[in-house]
């Protein structure tokens, strides 16, 4: 019970056989925990299906209804943490994230003294593959975007490809996390850096989904941008509270 992938599904079936295969076949110990918010094409189905093959290391955890990515990301981190495992990583099924690179972002933690490894797009020898210009520019500009109001020394700070050592999400107070979509990512990584967590980046290729649809929407987006200056107020109130109350 070292090391779990947590994949959050939604109307996933073509991808979603592929996935746990490729993440077994890496032969490294990995387990997965699918969590599916009740997909009505039979993602759910596929996964139980499997179980029968791979039991103690593949399970699921339904929910009902699309309750969004970073309530996902929370109630699989929580499950992790109940079940005593020690490195924690989150990757989409859609093959966008290659399962190989999961050694990778272990090793970064257990190997080379990480807390966070997060698979980087921006960093040197990280890349994108097969997306349209403007999905491009709009990823790449938020990654500046992030990192100008909110100073965090992270270049991909949007990323969802991230390995959490088990002490990182102890520490982390997931049920005060605020954001479920497309800011939940910049405030897991944020907080584990307000925390003095030591936050690595290992580059990767990060490759526009095959099969399905993308997630993506305006109140996404929304979300990120809005959510990225909130994250910074509060922190910045946060920190002239506590220099009041030092002072007094």
């Amino acid at each position: 019970m070292e090391k779990l992938v947590i994949i959050p599904t939604y109307n996933e079936k073509d991808n979603i056989r592929q996935i746990i295969d490729a993440v077994f076949s890496l032969q490294q110990g990995f387990h997965i925990l699918i969590v599916d918010d009740g997909s009505p094409d039979g993602t759910g189905d596929i996964v139980r299906e499997l179980q029968a093959k791979h039991p103690g290391e593949l399970f699921l955890e339904e929910r009902k209804g699309k309750l969004g990515l970073g309530t996902a990301y929370i109630h699989g981190f929580k499950w992790a943490l109940a079940r005593e495992y020690q490195y924690i990583t989150e990757m989409d099924a859609d093959f966008s994230h290659n399962p190989k690179d999961l050694i990778r972002l272990h090793n970064a933690c257990a190997q080379d003294g990480a807390d966070v490894a997060v698979g980087s797009r921006y960093v040197s020898g990280g890349n994108t593959e097969n997306w349209p210009w403007d999905r491009a520019v709009l990823s790449y500009g938020a990654s500046i975007y992030v990192r100008l109001i909110t100073w965090i020394p992270v270049k991909d700070a949007t990323a969802g490809f991230v390995c959490y050592k088990r002490h990182v999400l102890e520490k982390i107070d997931l049920d005060a996390i605020q954001f479920v979509g497309y800011a939940f990512q910049i405030e897991m990584k944020f907080t584990a850096w307000k925390l003095g967590f030591r936050i690595a980046e290992v580059p990767i290729t990060f490759i526009d989904r095959k099969e399905g649809y993308s997630k993506m929407s305006k109140g996404i987006v929304k979300e990120g941008i809005l959510g990225v200056l909130k994250i910074q107020w509060q922190s910045l109130a946060g920190g002239k509270k506590q220099r009041k109350a030092s002072a007094n």
